[in-house]
């Protein structure tokens, strides 16, 4: 799928001066920090700035249009499983290359995001891999004048800036819940992250909800957590779950790791996997392979995305690769239907 080329020039102080009503002068003094601007101006000057999306150069002495061998790579987590992944994915199509990934971390909160962006974009990378599609007006607005090839990553179920890399989530929830329903499973819970800013996880749960829907179901029950995600998380989780609808016959997890988690405590207690229980997760997480159990799970494909959004990244970098039209690439997500979850009935 292509996209018209978004606008690649970016923001200069004149562009700020022109809409805040002052001038080049008084914007550089603000952005310096220098102290003989008024407040009302300087508010004023930020206020345009931010809502514009202009981010300073700090390549000093060096031309606007200058740019370093940099990739921006801004993800919401280390500890989550998924992303060394994808970083791996990343690198290793970068390594040949002239260019070199730099992380910045955002822990899923959008103030965060936007200040790793302004840093991160003050140097003038080649180009910004950024996971998700939902941003705050700020931080879409320093994107589509970055200047350099975006790709946003992990999520196409919405509109990208400029390219997009991943799965479709909604779509992920729905085979899941398809598969549950095709082995014969009627009595299904589900166990995960409260969401909050996580819109991927959000998406793949009105997916799933969605597609019980349409067979005649709905969940029987659930269960939701805050925080970090963990083996002990997860027992935790399925042990309450349980106790309070020991009926339940599926137990379906938002990631594998939780999952992980609720298969060691079914094992330990006895439950006949997967014949009278079954389990299923998402990620499909190559370290947990080593469990009693293959986890029924979703391959997101995560190594693949950081590679072919590096390979966009590279493309528009190039010479001549900024008329390069924009590109959304849709992998497809895969079930694994492991050792938790019978074959269809």
């Amino acid at each position: 799928m292509t996209h018209p080329i978004p606008p690649r020039r970016p923001l200069t102080l004149r562009d700020v001066s022109e809409a805040a009503g002052v001038s080049e002068m008084t914007v550089s003094r603000v952005l310096r920090g220098r102290g003989d601007v008024s407040a009302a101006t300087r508010e004023r000057v930020l206020e345009t700035a931010r809502r514009l999306g202009y981010v300073p150069n700090k390549i000093a002495g060096a031309l606007a249009s200058s740019r370093v061998n940099l990739v921006a790579v801004v993800i919401p987590s280390m500890s989550n499983m998924v992303f060394p992944g994808v970083m791996g994915g990343i690198s290793e199509t970068l390594e040949t290359t002239a260019l070199q990934p730099v992380v910045g971390v955002t822990d899923y909160k959008p103030e965060k995001e936007e200040k790793v962006l302004y840093e991160m974009l003050s140097w003038r990378p080649s180009g910004v891999i950024i996971a998700g599609l939902e941003h705050s007006d700020a931080a879409r607005a320093m994107l589509a004048h970055a200047g350099a090839p975006v790709v946003e990553i992990m999520d196409t179920d919405g509109d990208p800036i400029d390219c997009a890399v991943g799965i479709s989530h909604r779509r992920a929830g729905r085979i899941m819940a398809d598969a549950i329903v095709d082995a014969g499973y009627r009595r299904i819970g589900f166990l995960g992250t409260a969401m909050g800013m996580d819109h991927r996880a959000r998406k793949r749960f009105e997916g799933f909800v969605e597609a019980l829907a349409k067979r005649g179901l709905e969940l029987a029950d659930q269960e939701f957590y805050a925080g970090g995600s963990g083996l002990a998380k997860g027992r935790e989780l399925t042990q309450t779950l349980l106790a309070r609808a020991p009926d339940l016959d599926f137990l379906y997890y938002s990631n594998d790791v939780i999952g992980a988690g609720g298969m060691l405590y079914c094992l330990e207690q006895g439950y006949d996997i997967p014949g009278k229980l079954g389990l299923a997760g998402f990620n499909g997480v190559e370290m947990l392979q080593g469990l009693p159990r293959r986890l029924a799970t979703i391959n997101s494909e995560r190594i693949e995305i950081g590679r072919k959004a590096a390979e966009l990244v590279l493309a528009r970098a190039t010479e001549g690769g900024e008329a390069l039209a924009s590109e959304t690439i849709r992998l497809t997500p895969k079930l694994e239907r492991g050792d938790t979850m019978r074959a269809t009935g």
